[in-house]
């Protein structure tokens, strides 16, 4: 498959975090507004970066990017778009959607015309009947002064789901801003760590995995990968590239504590 557009979104702040973090996987990657990050890959590479971002939101992957004064606009520009290429027949279509400072300002409809677009389009090149038995393929549809930006959601569950976690705490810290916060900070592997209000511990956790170069994801499972688009033999290259990067126990003890 030819490359792909990328987009990793994080909370408002964040942006240069992940970029610094792309840029260490090997991305080159820009802010296209705030809370989206940009940058080229391919198949693989959505395997690589749901596993190994630490402070990210989601990964998702950009379709298009065009303006949508009206409707009429944006169901003919989501109708030709090669949904068949990431979608089998019957396949799960959730779509999201969110409008700001658009003329297209009602959610719902927006919705609705991203859906009738791509079954419009599924039932001409796939089969009459969708039955949406099948794995999600959920939809993202975004429109940001009149203009549409159109994506797949690769992560599924949002990557502050390490899969690490069983039980949950009141007001607990997201652990991709606990990542961000290790990452702003002066500490590195070798330097004490001390976090005396320390709650269910992300903090220390997070650090812990970063000083281990462990690959935060490597313990969940992602919607991609329920995709026939995407080999599954990229998951689980990646999966033991993860396994081979991580490093031994630091000789630092992390400390952490709490009433």
């Amino acid at each position: 498959m030819p490359s792909l557009q990328l987009i990793a979104t994080a909370a408002f702040g964040l942006e240069a975090v992940v970029v610094r973090e792309l840029a260490a996987l090997g991305y080159e990657a820009r802010v296209v507004r705030p809370g989206r990050i940009a940058f080229a890959a391919d198949t693989q590479d959505v395997c690589r970066v749901n596993l190994w971002l630490r402070s990210a939101d989601r990964v998702l992957i950009e379709l298009a990017d065009f303006e949508a004064q009206d409707f009429d606009a944006l169901f003919d520009t989501v109708q030709t778009l090669p949904w068949e290429a990431w979608m089998q027949a019957d396949s799960a279509i959730p779509v999201r959607g969110r409008a700001h400072r658009s003329q297209l300002s009602s959610v719902p409809a927006i919705q609705r015309t991203v859906k009738k677009a791509i079954v419009d389009r599924l039932q001409a090149r796939l089969s009459k009947t969708l039955p949406e038995t099948g794995p999600p393929v959920a939809v993202e549809a975004s429109l940001v002064d009149n203009r549409a930006t159109i994506d797949l959601d690769t992560s599924g569950d949002g990557l502050h789901r390490r899969g690490y976690r069983r039980l949950t705490a009141p007001a607990q810290l997201r652990e991709t801003l606990a990542a961000a916060l290790v990452a702003l900070s002066f500490w590195k592997p070798g330097r004490p760590l001390i976090d005396p209000f320390c709650g269910s511990g992300t903090i220390v956790i997070e650090a812990a995995l970063l000083g281990r170069n462990m690959a935060p994801g490597r313990r969940r499972r992602f919607a991609a990968e329920a995709w026939p688009a995407i080999d599954a033999s990229h998951w689980l290259r990646a999966r033991e590239e993860a396994d081979d990067k991580a490093l031994p126990p630091l000789k630092e003890r992390l400390i952490g504590h709490d009433i």
